[in-house]
């Protein structure tokens, strides 16, 4: 019969061997993690191999993704779907087994974790979402929402800016579900860290309101028993457990060092360690007492059979609500969601209101709120301002629950929670801040977009936002920037009719987050048919045809669409016929077919494109041979008004611009 020990080794000898057979990766964390990995996953994570989406598991999260095969080696072993044939192809083109855990690739990984940083964050959203959850859906006697978040983490996610901006807001919502572990080996990438880290990590998330057990010693399965069992009984705030490890244990040269941080070993030093470990089998190979020791298929399908018992008793005394949390779980939109989208479009074309797109924006939020309680909304301390939150919201305060969150300056921790929130399950979560905020969130949006999760973000104040603050408020590169960004749905709406265009099709978009990019400004309504409205979400149509033959296709987006509407005006005085394009979405319109595209952009006409940011990504549109009204050069200090005028936007030049091509 296998020792505890043994499992351990395991773990050690499929990641050496791994990263010996790709010669890449990073064997000294799996290495150095075993035995907790084993106490863990063994004796403590709620999880079932065979169905790994089971709605109440426990999550796992590996912050430190580059010991992947720690998570690969855990997967393989206790029962799922990850065959050793995925282990030897680790790192190679199509492998289940990528170079970082990957989101969609093996099962039973939770969230991709390629930026340090990212999978503590992540960890603090699926904590938070399992806690709001629990508050809306369980009832005394029938805790069906009720699992724990654990993570593993190195010195880098320690050392990550953004680690801190949620793990403070962990604290503060007291996540005692939230249960870390911290591989305290004294190596990072560059060797020792003394000299360059010298914080006492553990008094650092004290205070940020987090329990810290110190100093345990992370190969003794006592002492990690111990500190979990421990940190279960904290259910008023999360737990750090600070585990001293040695880094590639079990490697007599190279233990302890930065020598097997990031590098194989090496075929002479992963031999010196099966002689080290007692590991006499060869690479690949597991023997069957070991995989018995570790298998928890059984176990798991017991732990969901029971569960299952309890939601069925749950199901007949509050079908409602167990039915509610099917349809949230799963993703599916309510069942007369057709009939509340289309009103909600009609109704704003109907009012025909004149109303900057942020204010539209809010109008949305507070008509589909009343459908969808899945939202949690939130904003980076600027809820005012974008305009985020509504009178039927109930604000999240320190531990008291809710559906809106002020996540305080902390847009990079923002948009990391809320990914956590939408891989959890069961939450729309969609959060707000100033357009150029966004760079402190670019990872965190990117990470979105990779992991195709339905995550809306409230961008407000674009084009020349804050003129009167200069050009660190003026995002003039940053729409063009979020739409370089693979899968990322930007939307720039120029009235109500096309934000609420805009907030269905994110509500709808369950694969890819968006971007809506709104408005400080007041916009002008324009009148459109029924054809019209339906064809917004094309991403790009004609707004007002020209009067004949077009001599010239104006594009505009957001506030801009005004300008061109009265610019066509202008120039038709000037004996020039034009027709206008709104274009609020360049991803929607690229996926249409090639006749619509022709139809709208009709090839051989000239292309003027209008909007107050970087022209270069315009020429996709308008060619060589057209023109772009936008802004090239960081701004100054102005009122909005006055800057608008400096840059260009008037109808005069819009016409000089059309001119100077036809």
């Amino acid at each position: 019969m296998a020792t505890r020990q043994d499992l351990a080794n395991a773990i050690r000898a499929l990641a050496m061997d791994a990263v010996q057979k790709a010669n890449s990766g990073h064997p000294g964390a799996p290495m150095g993690m075993a035995e907790i990995g084993e106490v863990l996953w063994n004796h403590h994570l709620s999880h079932n191999p065979t169905n790994p989406d089971w709605t109440n598991r426990d999550r796992f999260i590996l912050s430190n993704g580059h010991g992947s095969m720690l998570l690969y080696s855990l997967l393989h072993l206790t029962g799922y779907d990850l065959p050793m044939k995925e282990i030897k192809s680790f790192r190679q083109l199509h492998s289940k087994c990528a170079g970082h855990p990957e989101y969609g690739y093996a099962p039973g990984v939770e969230t991709t974790t390629g930026p340090l940083g990212q999978g503590i964050s992540n960890a603090v959203g699926f904590a938070m979402a399992e806690k709001l959850l629990a508050n809306q859906f369980n009832k005394p006697g029938h805790d069906i929402v009720d699992h724990h978040t654990y993570v593993f983490l190195g010195d880098g996610c320690i050392m990550e800016g953004v680690s801190h901006e949620a793990c403070a807001l962990a604290g503060t919502w007291g996540l005692g579900k939230l249960i870390a572990f911290w591989d305290d080996n004294g190596i990072s990438i560059d060797g020792h860290i003394e000299g360059w880290y010298t914080d006492d990590t553990a008094k650092r998330f004290e205070s940020y309101g987090w329990h810290a057990i110190r100093d345990v010693d992370g190969h003794n399965p006592d002492a990690i028993e111990k500190a979990i069992q421990e940190a279960k009984k904290i259910t008023d705030k999360p737990t750090m457990i600070c585990c001293k490890t040695i880094i590639g244990k079990g490697s007599p040269n190279k233990s302890g060092s930065g020598a097997c941080h990031g590098a194989a070993l090496g075929e002479d030093e992963v031999a010196l360690v099966r002689k080290e470990i007692g590991w006499d089998h060869p690479p690949f190979v597991i023997p069957q007492d070991i995989y018995d020791g570790w298998n928890q298929k059984d176990k798991g399908q017991a732990r969901e059979a029971e569960w299952n018992t309890r939601f069925d008793a749950y199901s007949k005394e509050f079908p409602d609500l167990a039915s509610e949390l099917k349809r949230r779980m799963s993703n599916e939109l309510p069942a007369n969601w057709k009939k509340i989208s289309e009103s909600l479009v009609k109704d704003a074309n109907a009012k025909a209101e004149k109303m900057a797109t942020r204010k539209a924006s809010q109008n949305a939020i507070t008509s589909l709120a009343e459908f969808l309680p899945e939202f949690v909304g939130g904003s980076a301390d600027l809820t005012g301002s974008n305009l985020t939150s509504i009178p039927s919201f109930e604000h999240v305060s320190g531990k008291k629950p809710g559906n809106y969150i002020s996540y305080g300056v902390r847009e990079f921790g923002m948009a990391a929670i809320m990914n956590g929130m939408a891989l959890h399950g069961g939450i729309l979560p969609f959060g707000g801040t100033f357009h150029m905020f966004t760079d402190y969130m670019r990872n965190g949006m990117r990470m979105a977009a990779l992991m195709k999760q339905r995550v809306v973000y409230v961008l407000t104040h674009d084009s020349i936002g804050q003129g009167e603050d200069g050009p660190t408020h003026q995002p003039i590169e940053t729409t063009s920037g979020l739409r370089y960004i693979p899968r990322m749905e930007v939307w720039r709406p120029c009235d109500a009719t096309e934000v609420s265009t805009a907030w269905v099709a994110a509500v709808e978009n369950l694969e890819n987050p968006t971007s809506l990019v709104l408005s400080r400004q007041g916009t002008s309504f324009i009148p459109r048919t029924d054809a019209q409205i339906t064809d917004i979400r094309k991403g790009g149509y004609v707004l007002s045809d020209s009067d004949g033959k077009a001599n010239v296709i104006i594009i505009a987006t957001g506030s801009e669409v005004g300008l061109a509407m009265d610019s066509q005006a202008a120039l038709k005085e000037n004996g020039v016929n034009a027709r206008v394009v709104s274009m609020p979405c360049t991803h929607a319109f690229d996926r249409q077919e090639k006749k619509y595209q022709d139809s709208i952009l009709t090839p051989g006409v000239k292309r003027v494109s209008i909007e107050a940011g970087v022209t270069d990504f315009w020429r996709k549109y308008v060619g060589l041979d057209g023109a772009s009204v936008g802004i090239n050069t960081y701004g100054e200090s102005a009122p909005g008004g006055d800057l608008f005028k400096h840059f260009g936007f008037t109808v005069e030049n819009v016409v000089k611009t059309v001119k100077s091509i036809i």
